[in-house]
Order: C-alpha cells, then structure tokens, then sequence
C-alpha cells in the first residue's frame, strides 16, 4: 500500500476500535490490509467508512467493523489453518491471510471468486487458496481446519462440515434464529459441538449449487 491508503487504513483500524475492542494482531491484520483493492470502483470514496457496500451478484463486501469482529471472534492466536465458506470479495480473507499460514476460501459465484483471485496475486497475497463450489460442502481434501468461519447466514450448519473442524477448533457463523440472524461460536471438545450466541447480525444467505459465469 502506498502511504495515504495505509494512513486511511490504519485510521480506519482505530474507528473500528472504538465500536468494538480488539487484539493486537487482529487490529494489525485489518490495518495491513488494502480495503480499497476489494471495493468496486465506484464505491472507492466510501472504502474507508463502516459500511457493507455492494460488490455485484446481490452479493456485498461486509462493512470493516464486521469483518473485524468476525476475525477476532475466531480467537485466531495459536491456529494455523482456516476455512473461509462464502469469499465474495476476498476482503475477509486476504484480513486472514495475516493471521493464519493457510487460509482455504470457497465461493458458489465464479465470477465473484475470479475477480478474488485476480485481487490476491495484485497484492502478492501468496496463502490463500481459492475454489469454486457449494460452500456448504466445505473443502475435505484439506481438512481438519483449526477455525472455519461462515461469511453468509446458515439455517444449520451442515454435518461434514463439523467433521471438517479440528479438535478444540472453534467455527463462527451468522445463523437463522428465531426470526433473525445471530453470529454464533461453535467449540468442538472432545468430538462433541457446543455453541454461544455471541451478537445479532445481518448477512446475505447461503444459497445451494454453483453460479458459473
């Protein structure tokens, strides 16, 4: 990043902050991270704002402050991978590719996941590994996942997806509730899922199949 975009960026690092505290890694990792590569054009002067813009496809770059809380919620001090289900813009994992050595993302939209990985090699982002597919299936040839986080809202998360989650690792998902969606951590000990609801929340939905170009 060139000196202004990392003042706007680290500036923007601090107003997340003040909504919402965070570990140091984690502020570092959104203040590394060059925002405005993932927001369209036309959206450029609004990067920096605490917004969800739109990124086409009625699919949306989630607003920074979001992006911040669902990484710090992952606890990702000490994991080495993660599974993304849901990489839109690639905002959230190029935040990841700062923090875990692998990070694994999966998006049903082809066009949405060209423009990604056309964005990751832009910014020489060298860890994150991108695929096209139902993200409900999750990525089994590279299971277990320390951390698997959701960037769309689930009804339930899916079976083989837990099986996919490593011992003592946690996944994070916007999950329906009652009539609205709320950001749940799930815990797996000793093979078995606990889960906390953490806050409410508002994510475009998981949508079975794939959207090819």
């Amino acid at each position: 990043m060139d000196k202004i975009k990392a003042t706007k960026t680290a500036r923007m690092a601090d107003e997340i902050e003040k909504h919402f505290p965070l570990s140091l890694e984690v502020k570092e990792a959104i203040a590394k991270t060059d925002r405005e590569a993932f927001v369209p054009l036309g959206f450029r002067n609004n990067a920096y704002k605490l917004d969800a813009l739109p990124i086409g496809g009625a699919q949306y770059i989630s607003s920074p402050l979001t992006v911040a809380k669902m990484t710090q919620y992952l606890f990702p001090r000490g994991a080495d991978r993660v599974l993304e289900i849901g990489c839109g813009s690639g905002y959230q994992a190029a935040v990841l590719s700062h923090l875990f050595r692998g990070v694994f993302t999966i998006e049903r939209i082809e066009s949405l996941i060209l423009e990604a990985k056309k964005r990751f090699r832009e910014l020489n982002i060298n860890n994150v590994h991108t695929r096209t597919d139902d993200g409900q299936n999750g990525w089994a040839a590279y299971a277990p996942y320390d951390r698997i986080l959701f960037s769309a809202t689930a009804k339930e998360i899916p079976q083989k997806i837990f099986e996919q989650l490593a011992e003592d690792g946690i996944l994070i998902a916007p999950i329906y509730k009652d009539g609205k969606q709320v950001i749940t951590r799930f815990m797996k000990s000793n093979g078995r899922i606990e889960e906390e609801e953490l806050e409410d929340c508002d994510f475009v939905p998981i949508i079975d199949g794939v959207q090819k170009c």
